[in-house]
C-alpha cells in the first residue's frame, strides 16, 4: 500500500495512513505500508512493485493512480484504488466508492477487471490528456491546492479571465492513423482514453474503459461562455449535438506544432513535451480491482 498524503482530500489529515490501515483491517485485509521515501512517491511505487505482491493499493488522486499505472501496465500485479484526490475521475468511472471505509470493503470483496492505458510520447494517462488553455489553468489550480480561504479561489478566477486574451489559439496539425492531416486553430484540445458518455447528469463520465480507442475532442470557439454551454450540455445529455466540439475516434492520434514544446496535462499532471505528440492506446494493459456486482448493488443508494 502506498499513500500520497499530499493528495487533495488527504491534505491536513495527519493520521490518514493509520485511518486507511484501520479501514482495510476492518474489511479483512492486512496491508504492508510502503513508508515515506527520500526520493518521493515514485520511488515508493517502485519499491511496492519490487515486493512482488499480488496487488498494489494506491491512495491518492488521478495523478498518483496514473503514476502507479505506468509501473503496473502489462504486469500481472493488480492495482487497487483508494480515492483521495480532488476529482477522482477514474475511481468514479470504475464505480469505486469515494468514502474510504466503503472503498476498503470494495477492495476486499472486489474482482479484477482489465482496462485500457493510453500514452503520449511514453507518458501514460488513464483519463484524458489536455492541451491549450485548460492545461494552463490546471497548473494554476495545482498552485492553490490545499490552501484555504478566498484568496486562492480569487487568483484562479482572475487567471481564468486573463486566459481569454493572454493565450492565443494554437496552430496544430492533427492526423488520425493513416487518414489525412487536418490543420487546426483552437484554444483547447483533449484526447481521452475511450469516449465520454452522453446522458442526463453524466458529467465527464465513461462507462467503457476497454473499447480500445482514443477519443479526440476539439473545442470550437473556446471561452468562458463555451464552458457554461458545455457543462450545461453535458449535464442535460445534449453536448454532442451542440456543435461545441468536434469528436473523432482512433487508435493513433498524431499532433504536430511549430512550437518547440507543448504544455500537456495528463490526468491533472502538467508536462512539457516536444512535438509531434503521438497518442496510442494499449488495450487491456492494466489489471484493476473493482467492486464486484454484488458489492456494487449493496452500496448503491
Amino acid at each position: 500500500m502506498v499513500i500520497n498524503a499530499s493528495s487533495g482530500t488527504a491534505l491536513g489529515r495527519d493520521t490518514i495512513e493509520a485511518e486507511i490501515t484501520r479501514h482495510l483491517k476492518d474489511a479483512g485485509l492486512e496491508a504492508v505500508l510502503v513508508p515515506d521515501h527520500a526520493e518521493g512517491l515514485l520511488a515508493r511505487l517502485d519499491e511496492a512493485v519490487a515486493m512482488g505482491a499480488q496487488a498494489v493499493v494506491v491512495g491518492g488522486g488521478d495523478g498518483s493512480i496514473m503514476a502507479a499505472a505506468e509501473r503496473l501496465m502489462g504486469k500481472d500485479t493488480a492495482l487497487g484504488i483508494l480515492p483521495l484526490g480532488t476529482m477522482n475521475m477514474l475511481a468514479k468511472d470504475l464505480g469505486i466508492p469515494l468514502e474510504l471505509a466503503a472503498a476498503a470493503e470494495a477492495l476486499a470483496h472486489g474482482t479484477i477487471r482489465t482496462i485500457d492505458v493510453a500514452e503520449v510520447n511514453g507518458h501514460v494517462f488513464l483519463c484524458s490528456s489536455v492541451l491549450g488553455t485548460p492545461s494552463w489553468l490546471g497548473r494554476h489550480r495545482e498552485r492553490g491546492r490545499g490552501k484555504a480561504g478566498w484568496r486562492p479561489r480569487l487568483l484562479f478566477a482572475l487567471a481564468a479571465l486573463r486566459s481569454e486574451w493572454r493565450h492565443r489559439p494554437m496552430r496544430l496539425s492533427v492526423a488520425l492513423e493513416q487518414g489525412r492531416t487536418v490543420r487546426l486553430w483552437t484554444r483547447a484540445l483533449a484526447v481521452a482514453n475511450n469516449r465520454y458518455d452522453e446522458g442526463f447528469g453524466m458529467m465527464m463520465t465513461r462507462q467503457r474503459l476497454d473499447a480500445g480507442e482514443l477519443a479526440l475532442y476539439v473545442a470550437r470557439r473556446y471561452g468562458a461562455w463555451w464552458w457554461v454551454k458545455m457543462m450545461a450540455g453535458m449535464f442535460l445529455g445534449t453536448w454532442r449535438g451542440s456543435r461545441l466540439v468536434q469528436e473523432r475516434t482512433a487508435k493513433v492520434v498524431t499532433i504536430g506544432s511549430a512550437r518547440t514544446a507543448l504544455r500537456v496535462m495528463n490526468d491533472g499532471e502538467a508536462l512539457l513535451i516536444p512535438p509531434p505528440l503521438v497518442y496510442r492506446i494499449h488495450p487491456g494493459a492494466l489489471r484493476v480491482i473493482v467492486p464486484s456486482p454484488e458489492t456494487a448493488v449493496e452500496t448503491a443508494p
